[in-house]
């Protein structure tokens, strides 16, 4: 007797940047560790509270820039996390 295949539910999560909510697979993790340094999560299982920011430049302009991602995470970013950030998301395309 074969089983039915069961379709596995895929959370959604808004992205700080443009506020759309998508599946969280689409979207880049950053997590607030329980030693209170910020990181990006590209496993997006990592212990801490996390935020959600859609893999585009102007997303993480905008999440740096107007500091959605200090209120998000409730921590208040260092200069080396926020050239990290500003690092990473260099590597991001534009648009999209």
């Amino acid at each position: 007797m074969k089983v039915p295949s069961v379709a596995r539910h895929i959370p959604d999560r808004t992205c700080i940047g443009c506020r759309y909510a998508k599946d969280k697979r689409e979207l880049t993790r950053l997590v607030r560790t329980p030693q209170g340094e910020v990181e990006v999560d590209p496993t997006g299982k990592r212990p801490g509270r996390g935020a959600y920011l859609c893999p585009r430049l102007e997303c993480w302009q905008k999440g740096l820039k107007g500091g959605g991602i200090e209120r998000r995470l409730r921590a208040k970013l260092t200069a080396d996390e926020r050239q990290r950030m500003q690092e990473f998301a260099s590597t991001l395309p534009r648009g999209g």
